[in-house]
């Protein structure tokens, strides 16, 4: 029975067409989605990459054998047609009176000629019609094993049968068939794989007989082993797909060590501090990594050290508290219950000024506490903006000068704003704060420094920039600061007042509020006492050092 085929070209399969500017520009967009700065990102996309990359490298070069396998059986099939169609040229074609192909000669020819099992040659004449084929004049018989014999009593087996082919898939390959004996008779050798009416793939070649000029028939050479080295193919490709599914899991199982275990213990770690009371987390193993899990630990412990240290200094906080309030409530109890048991006016005038100046440091400590206890919630609510200082000393200067009365204490003392320390700030000084709380730290160092100036005295402000700091300062001309109390002065509720002034009339808060201000903004507060030429004290000096604002903010 002849096989009829439909033509395909194996040259097509197989190859990638060319990129479109289209392509590129989704290339170029999708490399932007690439984590740049994510070590762990570059690593888990590339672990999933890997076994991706194996079956298509398996696939290329699997491809690439299996095209050259079956163009190597294309050029043997061509070289033993070339052949085959020399020699019927010179046996079985006649050219007088008219070029004609001897059909019987050319039958009898393919008959004595051996023709490999799996190979199958057709001949056909110049009209299409087929005049030899191998399968048919070779008289082979299709040699099949035997079922074994039934036993006694035992239903037959099955039997396998056939199908019949399908009438347009059959049709199909006809016509198919025609095109290439077409082809062929118009003097063009055609060589291909072709697909059969029942679904196999045989690699031929059809080849004109020519003699002169004149094409007298078409040769057909066809090799029915495709499938085979398309089985080889597939079973060649199972390492590489054995291989992928190996990189794939073993990606998994390091990502899972790298990432799902650690983020698992971080979790865990955070679930104690929230449930189990302690203070801090801490995985050191896990903040040694120099990747994003490293970061996140490192940045987990210092979180809860910063509120460790937070929770510290309320507990601390609390216990100054408590301890300062308890002294006038001690006084004021203690007032009150002496005026039951006096009768003199002059004492009980006294005790009742005890009890209203108890009552004046009571009012002074709470609100003080109140505006300390509020300083961590504003400054980490209210982002901070650019403060042109040169600006706001002047504004608080002239304020300050504005309620200046002549006579003792605070209020008889000058403040004045001097500029620049060195040279004139051509570009202004600014600095990352907010101005309510700045203007706070200024004015309780202000108000300190006048509360040890003398009558008439002057407050100096003055401020620098250099090394991308801003430095204020704020000198008065008092008995300056004794060097062991430099870091004593900005403790919650120390005090350590002039001579002849009232007791109670100062919390001891205004240094430290100005202190966690400034510590907040990135910046310190130090104190310092002033010299004169000769050595001896010219007076306190408080210095408040802040980073300066960036290059384009606010300048």
């Amino acid at each position: 029975m002849a096989l009829a085929t439909v033509t395909e070209n194996p040259d097509e399969k197989g190859e990638a067409a060319a990129a479109s500017p289209r392509d590129k520009g989704l290339a170029r967009r999708f490399a932007g989605l690439l984590p740049a700065g994510s070590k762990l990102g570059r690593l888990i996309i590339l672990l999933n990459m890997v076994g991706l990359a194996i079956l298509i490298a398996g696939a290329l070069v699997l491809n690439e054998l299996r095209r050259g396998l079956i163009q190597a059986q294309i050029d043997g099939l061509t070289t033993q047609g070339q052949f085959i169609v020399k020699v019927l040229d010179e046996t079985a074609t006649v050219g007088d009176p008219a070029p004609a192909l001897k059909a019987q000669q050319a039958s009898e020819f393919l008959q004595i000629l051996f023709i490999p099992r799996g190979q199958r040659a057709r001949l056909f004449d110049s009209t299409g019609q087929l005049v030899a084929d191998s399968e048919a004049v070779a008289d082979r018989v299709e040699a099949r094993a035997l079922a074994r014999a039934r036993k006694p009593g035992e239903k037959p087996l099955p039997q396998i049968t056939r199908k019949d082919h399908d009438p347009r898939a059959l049709a199909r390959a006809q016509a198919g068939l025609a095109v290439e004996i077409k082809t062929a008779l118009a003097g063009h050798p055609v060589a291909g794989v072709r697909f059969t009416e029942t679904g196999d793939r045989v690699v031929s070649v059809s080849m004109p007989i020519q003699h002169v000029a004149a094409v007298l028939g078409v040769l057909t050479l066809e090799a029915g082993d495709v499938d085979k080295i398309v089985a080889a193919q597939r079973a060649a490709l199972v390492p590489f797909i054995l291989i992928a599914i190996t990189a794939t899991l073993a990606s998994s199982l390091m990502l899972n060590r790298l990432v799902a275990r650690p983020v698992l213990r971080l979790a865990r770690a955070a679930d104690r501090v929230r449930m189990a009371g302690e203070r801090e987390m801490s995985l050191p193993d896990i903040a040694r990594r120099d990747d994003e899990l490293g970061d996140l630990a490192r940045a987990l412990a210092e979180m809860t050290h910063a509120q460790s240290e937070r929770m510290g200094a309320t507990e601390r906080f609390a216990a100054d508290v408590a301890h300062e309030i308890r002294n006038p409530l001690t006084s004021i109890r203690s007032a009150v219950e002496t005026l039951d048991l006096v009768t003199d006016p002059a004492v009980i005038n006294r005790l009742l000024g005890i009890v209203k100046q108890d009552a004046g440091r009571l009012d002074r400590l709470i609100t003080d506490i109140s505006n300390a206890s509020r300083i961590d919630a504003e400054l980490s609510r209210v982002p901070p903006e650019p403060i042109d200082v040169e600006r706001l000393l002047t504004e608080i200067a002239n304020l300050y000068e504005a309620q200046v009365k002549p006579g003792p204490g605070p209020l008889g003392v000058h403040v004045r704003y001097t500029g620049d320390r060195a040279l004139r700030m051509v570009v202004p000084a600014m600095v990352m704060a907010r101005e309510n709380p700045l203007g706070q730290v200024l004015r309780n160092l202000i108000d300190n420094a006048r509360s040890f100036s003398p009558p008439g005295g002057t407050v100096s402000l003055s401020a620098t920039r250099a090394k991308g700091r801003v430095v204020i300062y704020v000198d008065d001309e008092g008995p300056g600061v004794p060097p062991d109390n430099l870091e004593t002065v900005f403790e919650r509720f120390y005090t350590a007042r002039p001579k002849g002034q009232a007791f109670g009339g100062n919390s001891g808060l205004g240094l430290s509020i100005a202190r966690q201000i400034i510590t907040a903004y990135g910046g310190e507060v130090r104190a310092e006492s002033r010299l004169n030429p000769d050595g001896s004290v010219a007076g306190a000096r408080f210095l408040v050092d802040l980073p300066d604002a960036p290059d384009g903010v606010g300048h």
